[in-house]
């Protein structure tokens, strides 16, 4: 979905100026994770997680579906959770918050850097995860989504939250992904704790 009048080089170098920009604009967070003994911003570290799972499980992936990923979390310190109610109904609706940002931050980046309408139309669609059930190119990212959880995110969730609400994830997390993408978890190293909370979820009834 690059633009047809562009000259090879020039699409490559507004793609490679769009990716600089989100990732100096996630590297801005100032929530840190530790990376080989260096702290790191987290949603920098996150967006080239997701990236790298992305072209994992689609080496060929289209532009759009590799800027989308480097975009999906964008500045989302700047809504915290705690500005909505600690419900299930506050969740959905920060949750809901998020993507409509993320998806319009985006799309300003791409703009600036002068993307054709139909690739920001795109890259917004991935953003706000429309149309999961049909789109092929979604089914990849949500994938992608779930196994940056599984491989980065869990073992941190196991440790502080209760059994039964971290199984409950995981099956909802497992619902969400494709086959390949089951295959693939089944491959990561758990520790023994995760590994066992895994087992439970699998063995357990499947929520929608």
């Amino acid at each position: 979905m690059t633009d047809p009048k562009a000259a090879p080089g020039e699409a490559r170098d507004r793609f490679e100026e769009a990716c600089r920009r989100f990732d100096i604009i996630n590297g801005e967070d100032p929530h840190t994770v530790a990376i080989e003994g260096r702290m790191e911003p987290r949603e920098l570290v996150f967006a080239r997680r997701l990236t790298e799972w992305v072209l994992k499980l689609a080496p060929d992936a289209a532009e759009a579906l590799r800027l989308a990923a480097r975009c999906q979390h964008l500045r989302r310190w700047r809504i915290p959770r705690e500005r909505y109610p600690m419900t299930r109904a506050g969740y959905l609706e920060w949750r809901t918050a998020l993507k409509r940002y993320h998806a319009k931050e985006g799309a300003a980046v791409l703009q600036a850097v002068g993307y054709a309408e139909s690739v920001i139309a795109r890259v917004r669609d991935l953003n706000l995860k429309r149309n999961l059930a049909s789109d092929p190119e979604m089914q990849v990212l949500e994938d992608a989504l779930c196994l940056v959880f599984l491989q980065w995110q869990f073992a941190e969730l196991a440790q502080k939250t209760a059994e039964e609400k971290v199984i409950n994830a995981l099956r909802k997390t497992w619902n969400k992904m494709s086959p390949a993408a089951r295959a693939q978890a089944l491959e990561l190293r758990f520790g023994p704790h995760e590994r066992r909370l895994l087992e439970r979820a699998l063995a357990g009834p499947k929520e929608a």
